[in-house]
């Protein structure tokens, strides 16, 4: 039969040390810890009125139609611009539908060509191992380029929506990102300080090896855009605006997609024209080679990398 142990007898057990050093209150290199209870945030409620009440003004000045003209001429123009943007995509569409080829006509192809040619000619015309780089940045080197300008349209679309760009609505609205979040987490900052390197050069190398194996520019660049948002998330909005700000951000998005477009002007015009493309694919294999592979991997990883970031930083605080 067991009997109860006394409260002297407990405190010299293992387990009652176990316990208070597992709730706290006992610690190994700092001996006793003074416990206190964290205190329940509770805002009065004229506090609570007067932010409510300066939202208020804030969203009167902001969308009053009669006061703002920007807004109302905003209003006047979307009503103006969107039937007019929809019958043009309506005309885009049923033009090219007129050009597409008759169901059932025999001088369709049976076979599809085209992924024959990717495969037999694909290193000899594009210099790319990796034929699907070949094929997405040379043969369908268009159909790409349309896919980063939905991604800088897409970015233009959340600025629009998110951007706060006035300093004094900024500081009614209270936007600090850190408010809400862990400030100066060890355990976040030491990891991000070990994995953002090493997530930046990986992402790196998988752009510069897309032409010669599994990667790219799409894939390189969402890494890379990665490491910047587990930075930001570690040290802050104003550590990251240190080396990355709006203006940078703003230079790096439009010269990668400006650049992009200059290239596939060349590409186009030799094309059409029936022009031989001068620009040397180098030896199959090599880092440097493939032609203008390699620098379109480059600039699409950039353009994709900036908008990850750019998604992220809009919606947590409205700046990038």
């Amino acid at each position: 039969m067991s009997r109860k142990r006394s409260e002297k007898e407990y405190q010299k057990t293992a387990e009652f040390h176990f316990r208070r050093w597992l709730e706290g209150s006992k610690d190994p290199f700092l001996d006793t810890v003074e416990l206190k209870p964290q205190k329940k945030f509770a805002e009065e409620d004229a506090v609570t009125k007067k932010r409510q009440q300066e939202l208020n003004e804030l969203r009167l000045a902001l969308y009053d139609k009669n006061k703002n003209r920007v807004v109302k001429g905003f209003e006047v123009l979307y009503k103006i611009c969107s039937p007019l943007f929809c019958i043009l995509i309506i005309g885009a569409l049923l033009i090219a539908v007129s050009f597409l080829p008759p169901e059932g006509n025999a001088s369709n192809p049976v076979n599809n060509e085209v992924e024959a040619r990717y495969l037999e000619a694909g290193l000899q015309e594009t210099g790319a191992v990796n034929s699907v780089a070949g094929m997405i940045l040379n043969y369908r080197a268009f159909d790409t380029f349309g896919e980063t300008n939905v991604l800088y349209i897409a970015t233009c679309c959340v600025m629009i929506l998110l951007l706060v760009e006035d300093d004094k609505i900024r500081n009614k609205l209270q936007l600090n990102d850190r408010e809400f979040e862990p400030r100066n987490d060890v355990i976040l900052q030491k990891v991000a300080m070990l994995l953002v390197p090493i997530v930046f050069m990986f992402g790196i190398y998988v752009m510069l090896n897309g032409h010669l194996g599994p990667g790219g520019g799409f894939a390189g660049g969402a890494m890379v855009g990665a490491g910047l948002i587990l930075y930001v998330s570690a040290y802050g909005t104003k550590k990251t605006q240190r080396f990355f700000n709006e203006k940078i951000y703003t230079v790096i998005k439009v010269t990668a997609l400006c650049l992009y477009g200059l290239l596939m002007v060349y590409f186009y015009y030799t094309g059409a024209n029936g022009l031989d493309n001068h620009i040397p694919l180098g030896i199959p294999g090599n880092i440097l080679s493939s032609g203008l592979i390699l620098p379109i991997n480059v600039l699409v990883g950039t353009e994709v990398a900036c908008t990850m970031y750019a998604f992220y930083a809009l919606f947590r605080r409205g700046d990038v």
